[in-house]
């Protein structure tokens, strides 16, 4: 028999009150809560509690406080990737994001979801799917990305988006729900920074 980390981990519905994930989550908090009460100017120790907590970085990468997330060990994140202050991630699934990934204000990744019927609900079952970030993609501010979802190579969310569904790469995406807007061209290198 599975157990609940082990369903959580597989896809399953889980029960996230099981007592060695409590306890996981309880030790992610403890080295979030510490990172977001270092001194602005404690850039060493922040790398180091950042390395700590999260399951794999690349080299250079930059995570604004406060920053939260559920277990740390999730989340992998490539080469010079950066996120700026408020940034969720609830990593019950993995989430894998790729080099030069630029995340804004608010940002929140959601591995996490809910049963629909309210039995199980109340009962606290769970599910998670993981999210997948390609290279070079920017999230702008308060974007909101649910389980399940991948985001291709190149491609930017608008803000005050919610990504519900995959989104190819090199485009423009928008909306609530996230609608491709259109694709992103070689007249974009010359156009600067209008959509």
């Amino acid at each position: 028999m599975k157990t609940a980390k082990q369903q959580m981990l597989a896809g399953d519905m889980y029960q996230a009150n099981d007592p060695q994930l409590v306890a996981e989550r309880l030790a992610a908090k403890e080295l979030v809560f510490e990172l977001n009460a270092l001194h602005p100017r404690a850039t060493d120790q922040k790398e180091t509690l950042l390395r700590q907590l999260l399951g794999a970085t690349g080299s250079r990468f930059h995570i604004e406080t406060p920053f939260r997330c559920d277990y740390g060990y999730n989340i992998r994140v490539g080469e010079n990737f950066y996120a700026n202050y408020n940034c969720t991630i609830l990593d019950c699934a993995p989430v894998t994001i790729g080099d030069n990934v630029l995340l804004a204000p608010n940002v929140s990744l959601f591995t996490a979801g809910h049963a629909l019927h309210p039995v199980p609900r109340a009962q606290e079952w769970e599910f998670a799917r993981p999210i997948t970030i390609g290279n070079n993609v920017w999230l702008g501010g308060n974007v909101v990305v649910t389980p399940g979802v991948r985001i291709g190579d190149n491609s930017i969310i608008g803000a005050g988006s919610v990504v519900t569904r995959d989104v190819p790469a090199n485009v423009v995406a928008v909306g609530n729900p996230c609608r491709v807007l259109r694709e992103i061209t070689a007249a974009d290198r010359e156009r600067g920074f209008t959509v």
